[in-house]
């Protein structure tokens, strides 16, 4: 998957001008070699269950039906298919 948008790096100029603005910030200072090791990483937990990505098609009126309800088309569409399963279990 490529994405379209251009990654533009700062001129060495614009690198050393937002550097100096670092340095010159008295709510920040550069970590050490130590003080880097010790972080950890955070974001989202892990999922008990995680999400599987997949390609499937599914009729234009259908996908048109669910994204008629705005943001959130593809959670809804997948609670939709989860009680559609629940329910043949049953």
């Amino acid at each position: 998957m490529s994405s379209k948008r251009k990654l533009i790096m700062p001129t060495s100029e614009e690198d050393a001008a937002i550097n100096r603005g670092i340095a010159a910030d008295p709510d920040t200072y550069e970590l050490g070699e130590e003080e880097f090791k010790q972080l950890k990483r955070i974001g989202r937990p892990r999922l008990e269950s995680p999400k599987v990505a997949v390609t499937i098609r599914y009729d234009k009126t259908v996908i048109d039906a669910f994204k008629a309800g705005g943001p959130g088309w593809q959670t809804r569409m997948n609670e939709a298919l989860k009680k559609v399963v629940a329910s043949k279990r049953a």
